[in-house]
């Protein structure tokens, strides 16, 4: 579970622990190649006609899914954890799935419905995260439920996605992808709407550390 970025007595903004500098990490190196397999993702799903590349698709979709607590377990088990760490995993996460959303919505192989719900709520998150950072908020990581929300929807994408391949199992995969998705959508929304009020007193005492600062 990631919380609010810790602050001290006072509400002020606590210094940076010591290496939370460091660029070079495994941590940020297993994010990195999360990022450099979108491209690959978008070329299976896209190679040959027939649905040819839509289960090695799925299966390196589900891969990247299944490595999405990685780095961050990583990172606080070796004590890797670095600011860099803290912005570029998010960026991931929001990317990777905004990019499966949308190709699987353009492929067919999942309800129409789904996609949007999916794509518009990570759209409002990264923007609540951006308009907290513009006011001189304090930065927000990422609830639980967030997470959480994220990991079903990764699960479900794939599975939707090998739910219309041409491989055996393909009715299996498409009820389990329901039964992550559901969840997954539900524990996302309500993450929206938890971080409205964190967003407010972030920004709040944001302001107020600048104030004393000034």
């Amino acid at each position: 579970m990631e919380m609010i970025s810790p602050t001290t007595a006072d509400g002020a903004p606590a210094p940076a622990r010591r290496g939370e500098d460091r660029i070079l990490t495994v941590p940020n190196l297993v994010t990195t190649v999360r990022l450099l397999c979108v491209p690959v993702f978008l070329w299976l799903v896209l190679r040959g006609p027939h649905h040819r590349g839509w289960y090695p698709a799925a299966l390196l979709l589900g891969a990247l899914g299944a490595t999405d607590g990685i780095d961050g377990f990583v990172a606080r088990r070796f004590h890797q954890v670095s600011t860099l760490g803290k912005v570029l995993d998010p960026i991931a996460d929001r990317l990777l799935l905004g990019v499966a959303s949308i190709s699987i919505i353009a492929l067919g192989a999942v309800p129409l419905w789904v996609g949007p719900a999916a794509i518009i709520r990570e759209g409002l998150v990264a923007a609540g995260f951006l308009a907290v950072a513009a006011l001189g908020g304090r930065r927000m990581d990422v609830v639980w439920a967030g997470k959480a929300g994220t990991f079903g929807l990764m699960a479900a994408l794939p599975l939707f996605l090998a739910g219309h391949a041409n491989d055996d199992w393909h009715r299996v995969a498409e009820v389990l992808a329901w039964i992550c998705a559901v969840p997954g959508l539900v524990l996302g929304w309500y993450a929206v709407f938890t971080y409205v009020p964190k967003a407010v007193a972030g920004v709040r005492q944001g302001r107020q550390v600048g104030e004393v600062a000034g």
